[in-house]
């Protein structure tokens, strides 16, 4: 059993910049592909970033490409998301998810993760 719990969120003006935190529990955090998805009101929930649980492959989804990057810190049963030059289509509820599969093509599909923590408000004023 993983519990993921996410921080970091808040409210920024566009161009802006902030990272949200995941913190995991369970000993082998590590071997989870971890992932961030969002979910706007009125919208689905859409993938955003994935990282292997080798930590050397990352995904991440279109709208976001070169301006957020996801990492891990094993060692802190942590991952993070770096996001940069915000835009108000950015605001959302951001999860943190985790999957025990070792797969990876999956990896933008919201089933493919068993575990998802309680969400984080981001807010990106113009």
């Amino acid at each position: 059993q993983v519990h993921l719990v996410e921080s970091g969120g808040g409210l920024v003006q566009a161009g802006g910049s902030l990272r949200l935190s995941c913190a995991a529990s369970g000993r082998t955090f590590s071997r989870y592909t971890m992932a961030w998805f969002r979910q706007a009101p009125g919208k689905e929930r859409e993938f955003v970033a994935a990282i292997k649980w080798s930590g050397s492959i990352t995904d991440y989804a279109d709208s976001v490409k070169g301006r957020f990057t996801i990492s891990r810190d094993d060692a802190k049963n942590t991952v993070y998301l770096t996001m940069n030059t915000l835009k108000p289509e950015d605001t959302a509820v951001y999860y943190c998810a985790a999957s025990q599969s070792t797969g990876w093509i999956a990896r933008q599909r919201a089933t493919y993760y068993d575990y998802w923590g309680q969400g984080t408000q981001v807010t990106v004023s113009s």
